[in-house]
């Protein structure tokens, strides 16, 4: 399995606002979830590239993530500048 609970609480503990590994709920968490996962997909479809099924997968948790950047965007500019430079996202 590519994402196991260690996994989870890793990148919980990196991005998360709060310092314990409970931080699930944070914009900046959920974005380097996210991330990690369309990195995992990307992968694989470049691999499968007839699994439409993935794909699609990917493109709503592409859509997902945009959204929390977006939503992150609106309420403290320097936040997400600050994920975004973490996690090397280009915008």
């Amino acid at each position: 399995m590519y994402l196991d609970k260690a996994r989870k609480e890793e990148i919980f503990s990196q991005y998360g606002k709060a310092q314990n590994t409970t931080d699930t709920g944070s914009a900046e968490s959920q974005i380097a979830l996210f991330s990690y996962r369309i990195k995992h997909l990307t992968e694989h479809v470049k691999k499968n590239r007839k699994d439409y099924v993935t794909t699609r997968s990917l493109t709503r948790l592409v859509g997902k993530r945009r959204a929390l950047l977006d939503y992150l965007y609106d309420r403290d500019v320097t936040r997400y500048r600050a994920i975004i430079k973490a996690l090397g996202l280009r915008k």
